[in-house]
């Protein structure tokens, strides 16, 4: 059995997907990766070069160039809006669904008394008319502010005043009383709750009416210090998706950072609430030196740099990211893969704190294979099509394998 990896750098886009003007218009112009080449023409991202990110984007101001033995391509995003949490179950193959849309305040009676009968305190906290639900007086849960909108619920937890298998409890009890695609229940060791109070914001909807209430998270201070998060989803069929089928041949699935969160792997390894991005790559590289299977590692730290405008830092993290594939790449024998990607954008220089609906890089390594182009997918599933084809089993509900066209330099059949 060989080895197949894939590294997904986190809001790492690649330009606006083609349906931007008409449903995202807030992302017009969004290209997370020129704009911080661009920002950054002096610097080098040694390994993500030789891996085709040049070949992708584009000559830049940068002075990053086009690699010859790079095998590479792009993909669009099949799924709705640039949800992570959506993003993930596709490159596992999920075929994605148009999402339910309900601003918070249409949910919270259900979800007060959901929480209620389980035994907890709530307290309602009114801006503009809108409210949010105060669960405990240390966990305040209204709209995600930097998904799309209406989609996603957070819970935003003071680790001072509750511990985090605590917030997970109170997230299911949540989670059980609504049907938006996800709920966060996240923390961090935040100094007061009136850190969290000030970091209310209210938000419009279409017709220019105040709409969505929630907490802007990376002002909370749940980033800064101790910060854990679990993601809990809705309406996604794990039993189509590549971790269940490599089961049942017999592949081991091993999940790392946030896609630990997001991704259902109950026969699997799940590394969850991991987010130092050095720290997600020396647990998959303890992996790779002692097993063979299907690994998937999310690196965080660049969504989060996105999230908060941050250039300097989202550039930062890559180059953390890259001496991690350096060191992966240095694991791999010739018959193993490694897929390079992302599962939307986060453009640091767009103006708001959302992510944006970006198409994704492709940089495919396997030793002695070069100079393939892997072509310009339509899903991200396609990845996890190609995780199954590699170990023979049974496809997951969506995709197409693109290892058809790698071959090795010398002509002979690569044995996936």
């Amino acid at each position: 059995m060989a080895r197949f990896v894939v590294v997904v750098l986190d809001g790492f886009g690649i330009g606006e997907m083609p349906d931007v003007a008409e449903t995202r218009p807030q992302d017009r112009g969004a290209n997370t990766a020129v704009k911080l080449l661009d920002h950054f023409p002096l610097k080098r991202l040694p390994t993500l070069e030789k891996l085709g990110l040049i070949n992708i984007t584009g000559l830049t101001r940068s002075v990053m160039q086009p690699s010859v033995q790079a095998n590479w391509g792009t993909a669009k995003l099949a799924h709705h809006g640039c949800d992570t949490f959506m993003g993930h179950q596709e490159i596992m193959g999920t075929l994605p669904k148009p999402p339910m849309v309900r601003p918070f305040q249409e949910s919270i009676d259900d979800i007060e008394q959901a929480l209620l009968q389980g035994g907890y305190s709530t307290e309602r906290i009114t801006r503009d008319a809108l409210q949010l639900l105060m669960v405990n007086r240390c966990v305040v849960i209204g709209d995600n502010l930097e998904a799309d909108l209406g989609q996603v619920y957070n819970l935003t937890a003071n680790f001072n005043l509750i511990s985090f298998e605590e917030v997970k409890k109170i997230g299911h009890v949540v989670r059980s009383a609504n049907a938006v695609s996800r709920n966060i229940a996240f923390g961090g060791f935040i100094p007061s709750m009136a850190r969290v109070f000030d970091a209310i914001e209210i938000k419009k909807d279409q017709q220019g009416k105040p709409a969505y209430i929630g907490v802007n998270a990376p002002d909370s201070g749940a980033y800064d210090e101790g910060f854990e998060v679990v993601h809990l989803g809705y309406g996604v069929n794990a039993q189509t998706q590549v971790p269940h089928h490599l089961h049942q041949v017999g592949v081991h699935t091993y999940l790392y950072g946030k896609v630990a969160d997001i991704v259902q792997n109950d026969t699997g390894t799940s590394y969850t609430s991991v987010v130092d991005t050095d720290q997600v790559f020396a647990l998959l590289l303890s992996d790779l030196n002692t097993a063979q299977g299907f690994f998937c590692a999310n690196i965080q730290e660049t969504d989060l740099s996105g999230h908060q405008q941050d250039p300097k830092r989202y550039w930062q993290v890559l180059e953390k990211a890259d001496r991690g594939l350096a060191a992966v790449i240095d694991t791999l024998a010739p018959n193993d893969v490694l897929i390079v990607m992302a599962d939307h954008g986060n453009d640091p220089f767009i103006g708001h704190t959302k992510h944006t609906r970006e198409q994704v890089p492709l940089m495919v390594y396997s030793p002695g294979i070069t100079g393939v182009q892997v072509g310009y997918r339509n899903t991200l599933a396609d990845i996890g099509a190609s995780a199954a084809t590699f170990f023979g089993a049974n496809p997951p509900e969506s995709g197409c394998s693109l290892l058809a066209p790698l071959k090795h330099e010398e002509k002979e059949p690569h044995s996936f």
